[in-house]
């Protein structure tokens, strides 16, 4: 929520809670989860990147209910991953849908 131009909404339903950069989604996950020490998020990379963290992670699958070529879930209570990796995650789903935007809206972020 520290990053510029984040809200949080729930779009879906009220147990999904979705982190949108101008509107367009960049990290989802199911509060009711958590809350169970199950906690999971979907983040947004490239496909190519994708492919290579489930290859090496086995807390890092194709993202449930998503496009899986673009998305991954990350397992976060499985502790394969430390948390400095995770935010980096987040930090380049942000950064993917930043890119996307037009520059105008780009301008205002920095």
């Amino acid at each position: 929520m520290k990053k510029s131009g984040v809200n949080q909404e729930f779009p879906f339903d009220k147990k999904t809670m979705v982190f949108k950069l101008c509107g367009k989604m960049f990290l989802l996950t199911n509060i009711q989860e958590w809350e169970q020490y199950q906690g999971r998020i979907n983040v947004k990379n490239e496909p190519e990147i994708n492919t290579l963290l489930r290859e090496q992670y086995s807390s890092i699958i194709p993202g449930y209910h998503m496009n899986k070529k673009h998305w991954n879930t990350i397992n976060i209570f499985e502790e394969e991953l430390d948390d400095d990796f995770i935010f980096n995650l987040i930090d380049e789903s942000y950064e993917i849908i930043k890119l996307k935007l037009p520059k105008k809206d780009q301008k205002t972020l920095s």
